[in-house]
């Protein structure tokens, strides 16, 4: 029994790990998006 709820324990440790690094691969996505928009706009700006 102590086995099995091991198993289930690190199955869903993996689960959220792979949540977790998926959320912040979109996170730094979007950062580095809003950097490049904020650089396109400011070179209009000062154009």
């Amino acid at each position: 029994m102590k086995a099995k709820k091991n198993a289930r324990r690190e199955a869903y440790a993996a689960k959220q790990e792979k949540q977790g690094r998926r959320v912040v691969e979109w996170i730094i996505g979007v950062l580095v998006l809003l950097a490049v928009a904020y650089a396109v706009w400011a070179s209009v700006m000062l154009s």
